[in-house]
């Protein structure tokens, strides 16, 4: 088997990409509190919450708290990294860190817009809240390269969610617009961080490529660990702006020609056939989105 630990010798460019970052997001840091509609907070003591109150859309609601419980499991994403990269490059520790950080404003600030607005029950957050914690999250891969992998997909999937339901929620709310295309910046940088290194890596030595096949074709957002996940994803889906076109042409096909898998070329045999499986895979699924289109 191929190795599958991070290669040192890409250690230098490593550094090099954790570096980029932190000079974005320093160019871009900000604190979720400045973007908060406070003039809006009740007492729920004094005025309890009423269904009369919410003021967004349902699918609105729902994709806001499908994000914010999504961002509420960050503890269980960190265990993972966290423990997948124990003793691999001392930057790469640095930089969950500082990700664990950043990630920690998404959940918080969502929540707050959501109480703050009165546009969900506090009381029903609070119960789905200990149930996403409680359901935990497991990946289905363990080495580095293919939670580099995983960690790519998830990141542009949900900076292109994040932006288009964004448009959405500009209709009803310009505020909640913004907040939302804040949380996409963070995001995007993100995304690039992960992006880069397996990119990296593809370019010293396709064969790589071996452990990127059954994280593509098994992907799945962390949050489906939400009971009704997949529900919530229709609705999203049909009236929220986001849903399965938007993951093939946005994150699947951008993925694919960022790491140039059209046009690598693995010594290995089975890297090889994982590189002609994953373009099997993008075909497969094109057809499939086509005829829902």
């Amino acid at each position: 088997m191929f190795r599958t630990d991070l290669d040192i010798r890409l250690e230098k460019r490593v550094i090099d990409i954790y570096n980029r970052h932190n000079e974005r997001a320093k160019n871009i840091d900000w604190n979720y509190a400045k973007y908060m509609p406070w003039d809006k907070g009740k007492s729920f003591i004094t005025t309890p919450w009423e269904e009369s109150q919410v003021s967004l859309p349902k699918s609105l609601v729902i994709a806001l708290e499908t994000s914010m419980l999504t961002e509420l499991n960050l503890p269980w994403y960190t265990s993972h990294l966290n423990g997948t990269f124990t003793g691999s490059m001392e930057v790469i520790q640095d930089f969950i860190h500082i990700w664990t950080s950043e990630e920690d404003q998404h959940a918080s600030a969502l929540e707050t817009y959501l109480t703050l607005t009165r546009n969900a029950d506090p009381d029903k957050l609070h119960i789905l809240k200990k149930q996403v914690i409680r359901a935990g999250w497991e990946a289905n891969f363990e080495t580095p390269i293919a939670t580099m992998a995983y960690t790519s997909i998830q990141e542009l999937g949900t900076l292109v969610f994040y932006q288009n339901v964004a448009k959405e929620a500009m209709k009803y709310d310009k505020e909640l617009g913004v907040l939302l295309q804040r949380l996409s910046k963070d995001e995007s940088l993100h995304y690039a961080f992960y992006s880069e290194i397996i990119r990296a890596h593809l370019e010293i030595e396709p064969n790589y490529v071996l452990h990127l096949y059954e994280v593509i074709r098994n992907f799945s957002m962390p949050g489906s660990v939400i009971d009704d996940f997949k529900e919530r994803m229709k609705i999203i889906e049909k009236e929220a702006n986001y849903g399965p076109s938007d993951y093939f042409d946005r994150v699947l096909q951008v993925l694919i020609k960022k790491w140039d898998i059209e046009n690598i070329r693995p010594t290995l045999k089975e890297a090889e056939e994982a590189r002609i499986n994953i373009l099997k895979y993008r075909d497969k699924l094109k057809k499939i989105i086509d005829k829902r289109r």
